[in-house]
């Protein structure tokens, strides 16, 4: 007698009361059906993002128990319609992991409407990548107005993984990008045009982008830190600019509310948790040519070193505590 395939995932029961507590269990489901409008996909790599920790931790309000968390995937497609049976795809989503089952398990249903297609010269593991970091970028650019050519954006943290995405994606725009990092002059990532990179320790950060802007200042700051460089952001913007926030450190900060209208400056807040699994997988297709081309790339991680579920505690704790590299697991 035959059994029907089965696969792995984690578990959430209850939030964790801290990193050092946090028991991600392993256990064992069966292959899902493709309900109509949808598709099986079977997960090869699946990124570990910060957000996936702090659902963990019960940071996520709307987030349900029990689950299975994780957001970013790529895999092939085992079941649904025939024309996207064998299909290699990639994708993210603020839903995924945490108002329904994500993608820390070897099998994933998504509707139709939510596939998208793995750029070939992509692999599997790096593609898993891609996700959090590019979808987030790319909302933040899109509302603040990105249009290329002629304008400045400042990439506050641009040596991490949103502010490599955020480099990427506004040089290939043809922008031209200036970026901070804490402790480091020098970008480490890919980009379509040099990045030219300040400390921001620096004390004289102020007058160098000034300078570095010939005084007219930014059209975007694009600050994926948040409260230790916004005094330093709003300050750095042209007429008529644009901070893009998509995370903190403190949760109030001074503010010069004349000197803010007064300039006509905005302020703009992402959340790409708010944006479904299916309105990722529109924005990975819209990115699609620029993989293709290698005008962007993803972030490298090597098939050899992808983590298995059993190690997913401590590969979690690794992304709380800020490892440089990529984790991703393989289910």
């Amino acid at each position: 007698m035959s059994h029907p395939p089965t696969g792995r995932r984690l578990r959430l029961t209850e939030k964790a009361a801290s990193p050092q507590a946090l028991k991600l269990a392993v256990d064992r489901f069966d292959l899902p059906d493709a309900p109509a409008g949808h598709a099986v996909v079977e997960v090869r790599a699946a990124a570990v993002n910060p957000s996936d920790v702090k659902a963990a931790l019960g940071f996520m309000p709307h987030a349900v128990w029990p689950r299975t968390p994780g957001r970013d995937f790529a895999g092939t497609v085992v079941a649904g319609p025939a024309a996207w049976l064998g299909v290699s795809v990639w994708g993210t989503g603020g839903d995924l992991g945490v108002t329904c089952d994500g993608t820390h398990a070897s099998y994933l249903v998504l509707p139709v409407d939510a596939l998208s297609r793995k750029p070939e010269s992509v692999s599997l593991a790096a593609a898993a990548t891609v996700g959090v970091p590019f979808i987030t970028a790319n909302e933040g650019l899109r509302r603040a107005g990105l249009r290329g050519a002629g304008q400045i954006v400042l990439v506050f943290g641009v040596n991490g993984k949103v502010g490599q995405a955020a480099a990427q994606l506004a040089t290939r725009a043809g922008a031209r990008v200036i970026g901070v990092e804490r402790g480091a002059a020098t970008y480490f990532g890919h980009s379509s045009t040099p990045v030219a990179t300040f400390d921001g320790q620096d004390p004289g950060l102020p007058g160098l982008l000034q300078a570095a802007t010939e005084g007219r200042g930014a059209d975007i700051a694009y600050n994926t830190v948040g409260s230790p460089y916004f005094e330093p952001a709003l300050a750095s913007l042209a007429v008529g600019g644009t901070q893009v926030l998509i995370s903190t450190i403190e949760r109030t900060v001074p503010f010069d509310i004349l000197g803010f209208y007064r300039r006509n400056l905005q302020m703009l807040g992402v959340d790409s948790l708010k944006l479904t699994v299916t309105q990722c997988a529109q924005v990975l297709n819209s990115l699609l040519p620029g993989f293709a081309d290698g005008s962007l790339k993803a972030f490298d991680v090597d098939e050899a070193t992808l983590i298995p579920l059993e190690q997913a505690a401590d590969a979690y704790r690794r992304v709380l505590e800020g490892t440089a590299g990529r984790i991703v697991l393989a289910p």
